[in-house]
């Protein structure tokens, strides 16, 4: 080999060094910004919001004045929700998932229901508050209820559960399956006994996360007409609601700059809330990891 060519080769490879140094560079610039920003929403929420955040204001409704303002009834009526949206969405999300990938056929109309599947996950979630408000609330009569609520999200986030819980199917290898088969299974079998366990860690991460989203969703229970002020808690799926965000919401449309301290208190706690679903996703995805 050639000085020339051993010339051309180090001016290659220092391109390269120097392309990679900057990259990195770029994406560690990027990690910082991240986390500045995230650090000063934080900063800024919890300095405002701790004056206000009390006993009192977990167990008080809201109200007219700042200093009495509470989030009892938002807290309470979002754990009624999620007791709609959780076993709806997921039963559902989950079913499909199954059928989709162990019974259906790869033919046109089968794409077609994934492409859409895919499709709607992207859909702004406006769009299913309006079909939640004729559908649910106008169609079948349900009024501004709790039930209409947990059904509309429960239409939110299920597209997101069904793609999670197909691509956790997927990750199964198909050792396993040929195993199960070879033992003389049956298609039900295979599936509860060795695709389920196995996919386990994936469908529950993507579920919880998915839940974590409808926690959080404004728009859709706007639209259906949930409340902005309640004084009064709900003591069936057919009552009205208000859940944290429309609280949250609520607070920081009002001039008094008092109302937005509220609404940081309310803030911390929805976060919190958050953060609680979030780790019990990344636990569980750990631990069942670990055992299948």
């Amino acid at each position: 080999m050639s000085s020339i060519d051993k010339q051309l080769i180090q001016r290659k490879m220092g391109k390269r060094t120097f392309q990679n140094k900057l990259l990195k560079a770029i994406f560690f610039m990027c990690i910082i910004f991240s986390i500045l920003v995230l650090g000063a929403l934080i900063i800024r929420v919890v300095s405002q919001g701790i004056t206000h955040l009390d006993w009192n204001f977990l167990t008080s409704f809201a109200s007219r004045f700042p200093e009495e303002a509470g989030f009892k009834a938002a807290v309470v009526g979002s754990l009624w929700l999620m007791v709609i949206v959780a076993p709806v969405s997921v039963f559902l999300g989950v079913g499909t998932a199954i059928y989709l990938e162990e019974y259906a056929k790869d033919n046109r109309f089968t794409r077609f229901i994934q492409m859409n599947i895919s499709n709607l996950a992207g859909v702004p979630s406006v769009v299913f508050g309006l079909l939640g408000l004729t559908f649910f609330v106008r169609l079948m009569e349900m009024g501004r209820s709790i039930m209409a609520g947990g059904l509309t999200l429960s239409l939110l986030i299920l597209p997101i559960i069904v793609v999670a819980a197909q691509e956790a199917i997927r990750s199964v290898p198909n050792d396993q399956y040929e195993a199960s088969f070879a033992m003389g299974a049956s298609k039900w079998q295979t599936i509860r006994r060795i695709v389920l366990p196995s996919a386990i860690p994936g469908i529950l991460t993507g579920s919880i996360l998915a839940l974590s989203r409808a926690i959080g969703e404004t728009a859709p229970l706007l639209m259906i007409g949930a409340l902005t002020f309640i004084a009064y808690l709900p003591e069936n799926v057919w009552d009205g609601f208000t859940v944290m965000p429309i609280q949250i919401f609520n607070w920081t449309g009002r001039p008094q700059e008092e109302f937005h301290f509220v609404a940081a208190s309310g803030i911390m706690i929805l976060l919190f809330l958050l953060i609680i679903m979030n780790s019990v996703a990344i636990y569980i995805r750990n631990k069942f990891s670990k055992r299948y």
